[in-house]
């Protein structure tokens, strides 16, 4: 017995006027994801703990079957181990965005105009021969994406996901110390004292990158400014079991994504990651090329995460149509394909669809609300519910009903 989750990130959204009050699911033409629906069984899930951001690193992680309250750590120590660094046990590890900052004051957006790779390893190693010592470490990741690690830091500090506050003054959002009495660690910096490296970090980089010949080109093409970095989501090196020693299904298992997050999630569950040539995170990236990379790893592989960015991206942006055109490619270039190869096969399979989180459009922000999901069995060993078609309002109506964090994994694994 296999599985498979194929996940589309901040997918699930909200009723849309200018969709005729339907949200992008309901309005997308999805035959592959309704198939899915009307063939398994659906309910909706809570991904996100109480007292939790409601972000990627911590749905996906409940959505894996991890209790949040014993292995969360934060997004910086999983880009770590996505990226190949081994952190140390004294290093503090944050996520660290190029982003664009408007001269009034706002935060344009998390991403400084959707860099390339290349772009994002220029300026990130850049700041590192600037700002780099052997107290600070900026280690180059994907587009804009990157690792902030400061040796001694200390985790007990209040920093902002970037992507959750577009149009606002990003200086209130700047790094700052727990509220209370902060317990010294023995060999770390003070709370304070990481607050004022990380906002002096964040200040000095502004000179930098404003005077970088990156941003020449980005005028040229009439793209924003890449003009700071932002640090945020820190936390040390996480103590997590493999899916192998959580499930007796998971014998091997594999991770398939764009996004330097989702990797080092798989890293610590212990499913090796495979990279697929033009795989970019947005909804221009290589479709075809997860889907086949999903159907082999299942020739293999006990368990298969396909995760998919293009519709989170889609949502921050605040972009209906291509949040639209992103959930039709999903169903059309990777969930049909994936079902149609799956119906001939011998080896029961089971499959998931599900997002993360709700990303959406006209908040650009994540929300922690129940997403909708399906599972599907390609065998058909699983009965019916009467859903007939994929989306929010649809699944809420599913026999699963409401599941709660680590009950999906359970339900799912034993199917």
């Amino acid at each position: 017995m296999k599985h498979l989750i194929i996940l589309g990130d901040g997918m699930s959204d909200h009723p849309i006027d200018a969709l005729g009050g339907r949200t992008p699911l309901e309005y997308a033409s999805t035959p592959a994801f309704d198939r899915m629906a009307a063939q398994g069984r659906s309910g909706v899930l809570v991904t996100v703990p109480e007292g939790f951001p409601p972000g990627s690193e911590v749905a996906n992680t409940a959505i894996l079957g991890y209790d949040l309250n014993r292995v969360y750590e934060g997004r910086g120590p999983l880009e770590a181990a996505s990226i190949g660094y081994e952190m140390e046990p004294d290093d503090l590890a944050l996520r660290c965005n190029l982003l664009t900052l408007s001269p009034e004051g706002d935060i344009v957006n998390h991403h400084g105009g959707h860099l390339t790779t290349a772009e994002g390893r220029e300026l990130i190693e850049m700041l590192d021969r600037e700002l780099g010592s052997d107290k600070v470490k900026f280690i180059p990741g994907i587009q804009y994406r990157h690792l902030l690690v400061i040796k001694g830091g200390n985790k007990h500090i209040v920093t902002t996901p970037p992507h959750d506050h577009p149009g606002e003054a990003w200086r209130p959002l700047m790094a700052r110390r727990e509220e209370g009495d902060c317990v010294a660690e023995s060999g770390r910096m003070t709370a304070d004292e990481t607050v004022a490296l990380i906002n002096s970090l964040i200040e000095k980089s502004q000179a930098l990158l404003a005077a970088h010949p990156v941003n020449e080109r980005h005028k040229a093409e009439g793209r924003p400014a890449v003009n700071s970095i932002w640090p945020w989501s820190q936390g040390y090196r996480p103590s997590m079991l493999t899916l192998q020693e959580m499930y007796p299904q998971v014998k091997t298992g594999a991770v398939i994504t764009a996004v330097d997050l989702i990797r080092g999630i798989g890293h610590y569950a212990g499913l090796r990651s495979i990279e697929v040539p033009g795989a970019t995170g947005l909804a221009d990236t290589n479709y075809e090329g997860k889907c086949e990379a999903a159907i082999e790893a299942l020739r293999t592989d006990d368990f298969v995460f396909l995760h998919v960015e293009a519709t989170d991206e889609a949502g921050h942006d605040g972009n209906i149509d291509l949040k639209v055109k992103a959930i039709e490619y999903l169903d059309k270039r990777i969930v049909d394909p994936i079902l149609s190869e799956l119906s001939k096969w011998d080896e029961p399979v089971a499959v998931a669809l599900l997002p993360d989180h709700a990303t959406p459009v006209e908040l650009r922000v994540h929300k922690a609300e129940p997403v909708p999901f399906t599972i599907w069995h390609n065998k058909g060993c699983i009965e019916p519910d009467g859903v007939t078609a994929y989306s929010e309002a649809q699944c809420a109506r599913g026999a699963y009903g409401t599941l709660r964090l680590m009950e999906f994994m359970h339900t799912f694994m034993n199917v």
